[in-house]
């Protein structure tokens, strides 16, 4: 998790970057977390108000909560991520409830795909978490036909998972010169990032609210499942253990809205539909 920073080092070594990366999404099992957050894909893939038949790319698909939506509306979709495991998360989803999606990993950075190879291209809490922006927004509008749709959910900075990226900044030290993932939660990140391959955007500020039991219980789910924080809890000894333990409840507890014990709590999102220019 990297705190934010306006411009990224010439020296960084981006592809060292990700192979760690790689390591810590394959830690645990992010499916565990990544299910509660189905409802984002359903609520963007109305936002782009899909129609069956259209060719749909997920960047980044994770366990395939945008694929799912998606599939569920009759389109022809491609489920991407460089993990396998999430892959088989998804396509074991797909399987259950009978929808004919394609799975194949791919990196956001290098798509394997022609230009102008989709109708739509999305990504929900995905493609913000490459280490080269600028290379994986290029490549989402490459693969993504002249007047066709881009559509993102991206954390903001200021929202629970943002500020818990801040938090684990201060524990371990993020990556020199690699941008900040939540800046893709800002509209003016965004426009820099499309430049000119935007025509129109729509930007919606909206909530995903974590329900847990506790914050404790919040707690124990990340810290089991989520591979970045389980990775970054393992460099840490004991008494560093507790106290990032202590601040991440602390830091749900300031987010909760819930008085009977349990975790209700609200984290910022930007919901984000691009029309792709010519």
């Amino acid at each position: 998790m990297s705190a934010i920073h306006s411009t990224p080092s010439p020296t960084v070594d981006l592809a060292a970057v990700k192979s760690k990366q790689h390591l810590a999404w394959s830690t645990g099992d992010y499916a565990v977390v990544g299910t509660t957050l189905q409802i984002v894909g359903e609520s963007l893939c109305e936002a782009l108000d899909l129609r069956a038949g259209e060719r749909v790319l997920d960047v980044a698909a994770g366990n395939g909560n945008a694929t799912l939506a998606a599939a569920r509306r009759w389109c022809n979709v491609v489920s991407t991520d460089y993990v396998p495991a999430l892959l088989d998360h998804g396509r074991a989803r797909a399987s259950a409830e009978g929808l004919p999606v394609q799975f194949e990993q791919a990196d956001a950075e290098n798509l394997p795909y022609t230009d102008h190879s989709f109708d739509v291209v999305v990504s929900t809490f995905g493609v913000m978490f490459t280490p080269d922006q600028d290379k994986a927004a290029a490549e989402m509008a490459r693969a993504c036909k002249p007047g066709g749709r881009i559509g993102l959910a991206n954390w903001t900075p200021t929202s629970l998972i943002g500020e818990l990226f801040k938090l684990m900044g201060t524990y371990v030290n993020p990556a020199a010169g690699v941008k900040s993932p939540a800046l893709w939660g800002t509209e003016a990140r965004l426009r820099e990032l499309f430049a000119e391959r935007l025509e129109t955007i729509s930007i919606e500020r909206k909530d995903f609210v974590f329900r847990y039991r506790s914050a404790a219980h919040w707690l124990e789910v990340f810290r089991t499942f989520y591979g970045p924080m389980s990775k970054a809890f393992a460099t840490l000894d004991d008494a560093r253990q507790e106290a990032l333990a202590a601040d991440l409840i602390a830091l749900a507890e300031r987010f909760n809205r819930a008085t009977d014990g349990s975790l209700v709590a609200p984290s910022e999102y930007l919901e984000v539909v691009i029309t792709r220019g010519d």
